[in-house]
């Protein structure tokens, strides 16, 4: 069997290798990890589809290296003192990829439709900050009242329903791209399903074989087209790490995320092994409603009861970082120029003695009258192998024995949504660069651990009605303090994008929050 599987692998590889006639010496190759469900992205979700929309797509700004946001679509705009009102100047001669002129009135459409709850994005929770925007996705406010209106062909006005010092990030997040109304009224369903799309920025698709490849080139309608340095982009399209590496290795492929962590010691003396940061967290979520876990004491004690250093340096490896806190590392406070998470400080230990304690006084000495207890999972070896290790120190620290339940992950994300669980693996990546997309989490009608506490809310909606960034920080901290005192998430490691590359592919950019920008790739000349 193990042969006919690798017999299986080399001809995927041939196939791949053999549709890449149409593109050149000097292209960027990069394996992606998984087929998109749609290049929508006013609907799309996952991490994959994102990656070619940043490619195929642009909004009203581009996130430097720095995260950023550096003027795209829009050369220029004005902020109203308050903070609230915003009048985005587009450039001269935007047009799409089959000539037909890019206006303000593609955001306004792309926006609003995002919001319709007709569409039933996933991404509406973005579109928030927005004037009446969640009153109109909750139908309780029409469409025409929504905080977005193009003025003219080349002025977009926004009303925003408080200040977000954020919000000029949010514009270049996915769902804030325009999209073409033109084309998208014709055929609402499939215009984002195929290589026919049409877009806006750096580069074209060309031609998609689904779960095959992806092909691009470079877009001659894109206003900055020359800084984009490549003609054409390959992309085949593996959800196999082990599959993904040996394209990386025999030249199909130059560039792919995830290599397993049994290759990442040779792949690292191999010279194509590296770490980028990531905005993102690894966490088990306490169901706040659920006994035992409706005592604080008691998530604080199994909390206590976790090595995360023993987890991350034995287990996840990776590059990744034990977490003692929510907000992970990699942010600036603006007031201070220190990083969030060093200035907050940690919260959690690792302290089974006090523990034991902590379980004693809640009711529960050396674990006894505990209700059974489960873990709740998504079906993933990393997944079931942290669960496993948690459930043996909790056994250990705690006495307590624990068992675990593994479901395929839209079984599990309904299970969580509806609160059937007691403990749940979680994590999450930032949508933006600023600590309030972690902190927002966990208000009052956002959060599956059913969290409820009004100092939290209260802490959370002033920094979020404030355009003063010592005040903004000043008070996050605060609730972040609140919430890992309430223990209602047991951190666990902050996340790391490990990927590997050929060192002659240059100029692409890692994103903290997941993306790969190739605008300004290029292939470097092998010396021979």
């Amino acid at each position: 069997m193990r042969k006919i599987l690798t017999l299986m692998m080399i001809l995927c590889t041939f196939i791949i290798a053999g549709c890449s006639d149409t593109v050149n010496n000097d292209t960027v190759r990069y394996a992606l990890e998984a087929e998109p469900a749609t290049l929508d992205p006013g609907k799309s979700t996952a991490l994959a589809e994102s990656n070619v929309e940043l490619a195929l797509f642009e909004g009203l700004t581009r996130l430097d290296e720095n995260e950023q946001p550096q003027p795209a679509a829009a050369e220029k705009w004005e902020i109203s003192a308050d903070g609230t009102e915003y009048i985005f100047h587009l450039r001269d001669g935007l047009v799409w990829n089959d000539g037909t002129p890019l206006t303000a009135y593609d955001f306004e459409y792309a926006w609003k439709r995002v919001l319709n709850p007709e569409t039933a994005s996933e991404n509406a929770y973005m579109m928030y900050p927005l004037l009446n925007g969640e009153e109109y996705f909750s139908q309780k406010k029409t469409i025409d009242e929504v905080g977005v209106k193009a003025l003219d062909d080349k002025t977009l006005f926004v009303k925003l329903k408080a200040p977000i010092t954020y919000f000029l990030n949010l514009t270049s997040f996915h769902c804030y791209y325009p999209v073409p109304k033109h084309v998208v009224e014709k055929d609402p369903e499939i215009w984002a399903a195929n290589d026919k799309i049409v877009s806006n920025g750096p580069f074209v698709l060309t031609r998609w074989i689904h779960s095959n490849q992806l092909q691009f080139v470079k877009n001659d309608k894109y206003w900055d087209k020359d800084n984009v340095k490549l003609s054409t982009m390959l992309w085949p399209i593996s959800e196999s790490q082990s599959t993904r590496v040996s394209m990386v290795e025999s030249g199909q492929a130059n560039l792919t995320v995830e290599p397993p962590i049994s290759e990442q010691d040779r792949l690292t003396k191999a010279g194509l092994y590296h770490i980028s940061p990531y905005f993102g967290a690894y966490y088990y979520s306490f169901n706040t409603a659920k006994a035992p876990f409706d005592n604080p004491k008691v998530r604080k004690a199994f909390s206590m009861a976790v090595d995360r250093e023993m987890l991350v340096n034995n287990i996840i490896k990776g590059g990744k970082k034990p977490a003692y806190a929510w907000v992970p590392p990699g942010l600036k406070n603006p007031a201070t120029g220190v990083d969030f998470r060093e200035e907050g400080g940690n919260f959690v230990e690792y302290n089974p003695e006090k523990a034991r304690e902590l379980l004693a006084e809640a009711g529960y000495p050396n674990g006894e009258n505990l209700p059974p207890i489960t873990i709740l999972y998504n079906t993933n070896e990393m997944n079931k192998a942290v669960a496993e290790i948690i459930q043996a120190m909790w056994k250990d620290n705690l006495n307590v024995n624990v068992e675990l339940l593994n479901q395929e992950t839209k079984v599990y994300l309904d299970a969580r949504n509806q609160g059937n669980f007691q403990v749940a693996r979680a994590s999450w990546v930032g949508d933006y660069a600023d600590p309030m997309t972690f902190m927002d989490i966990y208000l009052d009608k956002n959060n599956d651990g059913q969290y409820h506490n009004p100092a939290y809310n209260e802490l959370v909606s002033a920094a979020q009605n404030t355009n003063d960034q010592a005040i903004r920080m000043e008070k996050m901290h605060e609730a972040e303090k609140i919430l890992m005192d309430d223990a209602v998430v047991l951190p666990i490691y902050y996340t790391t994008q490990p990927y590997i590359v050929q060192p002659y592919v240059k100029g692409y950019r890692w994103s903290i929050l997941g993306t790969i920008d190739f605008k300004e790739a290029y292939i470097e000349e092998q010396t021979p």
